[in-house]
């Protein structure tokens, strides 16, 4: 074909993205059983959670007055101080201190009363 022997090497490696192999499939016998290809690849994605826990917070998020999903928003979204939140509402950062103690521990109840 006349080719360059690293196009060749190239297309024999694009080649084996055209056989495909079972999961399942044995991957040789070892004294303690056999194993198959899907003990050794994929895992669980870490960030998987998060999600979990995003969609049972949302509705917890949505249940909270106006002035509470501000303060959320503000500090975890935002990353605002409490010094910053408490300026803009007006009050001092102790008490937006203790309004955020309490909206977590709310919100930690809901969490663990769903699972």
């Amino acid at each position: 074909m006349s080719l360059p022997e690293d196009e060749v090497v190239e297309a024999q490696l694009a080649s084996n993205g055209y056989k495909s192999a079972s999961l399942d499939a044995a991957l040789g016998g070892s004294e303690e059983g056999e194993s198959a290809l899907v003990d050794f690849i994929g895992d669980e994605d870490a960030a998987f959670g998060l999600v979990e826990d995003f969609h049972a917070l949302a509705p917890m998020i949505a249940e909270l007055d106006e002035r509470d999903r501000k303060i959320i928003h503000w500090r975890f979204v935002e990353e605002l101080t409490q010094a910053q939140i408490g300026e803009r509402l007006g009050v001092s950062q102790m008490h937006i201190s203790r309004l955020i103690s309490r909206l977590l521990a709310r919100l930690r109840e809901g969490m663990l009363s769903t699972t």
